[in-house]
């Protein structure tokens, strides 16, 4: 994926470029080489979504960091972690595969009526001579709902480098083996009730007609599609090519560079994942709903009627 870089703005180098800078630093082998750092990165986004507040005062406002599955309690957990917090007009940096339908869309409202940015991302402290930097670098995946969620900002931008992947919507239970699952007349009235709330959720967000179109004609065995550029723009799921707008002065890293603490690249995991028991810990079951979580491999080129 590729979008046009920012303009003007420091930290926004650091966004798009920092991956590549870093490959250079003391220290950057050493973190990837940890395999308990890398584990402890990969469970974390097979459990429940969790929120993390990354402040960068005085260098910059501060954002929330949104990363895993979204489940019924993840509503919830949103507003407890925001309560007491004055979050209204705040960036959410995304890195998500997906999960209950009903769900996402409760919680993409309720960023909405907050006046929430949004991008995709993960968070990084770079350490300085001066002392540490909070950076967000573009090594995430946004696919599935997460993308829905992407659509609630009012100011949205996703970096050169993040994967923003969709697919249709299906029941969680049977999402790995949907063509020898069977289905009841409750099943198909499920998924095409939670077909027509997303639809209005879509439009309501400022959506185009282009997302629903796109995401609803990959079905659960094939590989999700990933989004071009383009369609990152038909879809209305870019608003700005600016991160400034979604990460307003933002931390910077011209200072001299000691090291970097980070994440790697997400990896993939089974789309029933919600209905698992992932590192000694339960994760909580879907509501009656239909899922949208990941069940295929990498992304695959869309075909030729879906090329922009």
């Amino acid at each position: 994926m590729r979008l046009a870089k920012s303009s003007g703005s420091s930290y926004g180098w650091a966004l798009l470029c920092a991956a590549a800078f870093c490959l250079a630093l003391p220290g950057f082998a050493a973190a990837l080489d940890n395999p308990a750092s890398v584990n402890a990165t990969i469970e974390v986004r097979k459990q429940p979504m969790q929120f993390t507040w990354t402040a960068c005062e005085p260098h910059c406002q501060g954002w929330i960091n949104a990363v895993g599955i979204v489940t019924a309690e993840t509503p919830k957990a949103f507003d407890d972690f925001t309560a007491g917090r004055d979050v209204a007009g705040m960036t959410v940096v995304l890195d998500s595969g997906g999960g209950s339908v009903n769900d996402a869309i409760a919680l993409g409202r309720r960023w909405h009526e907050l006046g929430l940015r949004t991008t995709v991302g993960t968070s990084v402290v770079i350490k300085t001579e001066t002392g540490d930097r909070a950076a967000v670098l573009p090594d995430a995946y946004c696919e599935s709902m997460c993308v829905f969620m992407l659509l609630s900002g009012k100011a949205r931008y996703v970096p050169e480098g993040a994967h923003v992947r969709v697919h249709q919507i299906w029941m969680g239970d049977r999402a790995e083996d949907a063509r020898a699952a069977s289905y009841s007349a409750d099943d198909l009235m499920i998924v095409e009730r939670d077909i027509g709330r997303l639809a209005k959720y879509t439009f309501d967000m400022g959506g185009a007609g282009d997302l629903l179109y796109l995401a609803l004609s990959i079905p659960p065995w094939e590989n999700l599609h990933e989004l071009s550029p383009a369609e990152l723009r038909s879809t209305n799921l870019v608003t700005t090519d600016r991160v400034a707008d979604v990460l307003p002065g933002g931390g910077t890293a011209d200072a001299p560079v000691a090291g970097l603490v980070t994440k790697p690249v997400q990896d993939r995991f089974p789309g029933n994942v919600a209905n698992t028991a992932v590192a000694g810990t339960i994760v909580s079951k879907p509501t009656k709903t239909a899922e949208a979580v990941p069940t295929g491999g990498v992304a695959t080129s869309a075909p030729a009627e879906h090329q922009q």
